[in-house]
């Protein structure tokens, strides 16, 4: 481990939608900020093929682009962009207090202020195929990708309140929208349950899961098995939703930061305030409802703004 400890006013943990847009304000409020990026270098956007919601690209662009054209947009404030993973945390819980953190279990930090931006990672099934063509046809975001499927035929695995949610949103924008509920019933509420039931393009098909999503690059049916009978068939379809949950990337912070029962970190009212003073959350990390990037973006802002704030009012 390295014996020199490096002093900095602001740490920002994770990339993505909210850790740019927080750098971007932190460095031009002259905060100085240093960004450790995490493994995956912009975060779940960069799994995204196309993006036509995000304010600003009248043409759309891709998650990549858009990750690419915000961390130059950091960078170019001051931003120091770093690609590594912290791998410990020691916060203070006095006000003023320093908080110490440990990068790839070697280099030592200590900042007055952390804005912790890890996002949340979508669950998948994990097979093969399915992996092999996320952004070819899969995705775990209705609401990013589902104009894509406009007209067309897709299906949601999953039985929950999410699934629900997701299938419902389809059906306004696709001919046909087949649920896959592996046991038989869902665990939707009823209030969801009975919305799926009375939408007439909604069809649900109980013990069923995936057996391989078919295509080379982009997605062209899914093999169904019944895992009672374990008859197959194909169901021909272009997009296939993953609405399993996600898990947020919080586990370093436990017992530490105060989080609700799956993880998510809890911020104060309509603040990114953490139960840590110096210590703020932004983006999915704290908002399993929306999970949107520009959503993420804006508590982004919001992180760097209280961040500043909290600095202020110690002098």
């Amino acid at each position: 481990m390295s014996d020199t400890i490096e002093r900095i006013k602001c740490l920002i943990i994770g990339s993505g939608p909210a850790g740019y847009t927080a750098a971007i304000y932190a460095a031009r409020a002259d905060l100085k900020p240093i960004m450790y990026t995490g493994m995956q270098m912009g975060g779940q956007l960069t799994t995204t093929t196309e993006v036509d919601n995000f304010p600003g690209y009248p043409k759309g662009t891709d998650g990549t682009a858009l990750m690419e054209d915000m961390k130059s947009q950091a960078e170019r404030f001051g931003t120091e962009v770093r690609f590594g993973l912290i791998t410990k945390v020691d916060f203070s819980t006095e006000v003023g207090g320093i908080h110490k953190v440990e990068v790839d279990g070697t280099i030592q930090i200590e900042a007055d202020t952390v804005i912790i931006s890890t996002g949340a990672t979508a669950k998948y099934l994990n097979i093969e195929s399915e992996q092999r063509l996320i952004g070819g046809g899969v995705s775990a975001c209705a609401t990013c990708d589902g104009f894509f499927y406009k007209g067309q035929e897709v299906i949601v695995v999953g039985a929950g309140d999410t699934a629900a949610e997701e299938a419902t949103y389809l059906s306004n924008i696709c001919s046909k929208v087949t649920i896959l509920v592996r046991k038989d019933y869902m665990r939707a509420s009823k209030a969801m349950q009975h919305r799926v039931a009375n939408t007439k393009n909604i069809e649900v098909l109980y013990n069923s899961e995936i057996d391989e999503v078919l295509g080379d690059n982009v997605v062209t049916g899914v093999r169904v098995v019944n895992n009672k009978t374990n008859d197959k068939h194909v169901v021909d379809v272009t997009g296939v939703f993953i609405a399993i949950g996600h898990k947020p990337n919080t586990d370093i912070f436990k017992d530490i930061l105060d989080m609700d029962e799956t993880g998510y970190l809890i911020t104060k009212g309509k603040s990114t305030k953490t139960n840590v003073p110096g210590v703020f959350a932004a983006g999915d990390v704290q908002d399993k409802e929306y999970r949107q990037a520009v959503t993420a973006a804006g508590t982004g802002c919001m992180a760097a703004l209280d961040s500043e704030r909290y600095l202020g009012a110690l002098v």
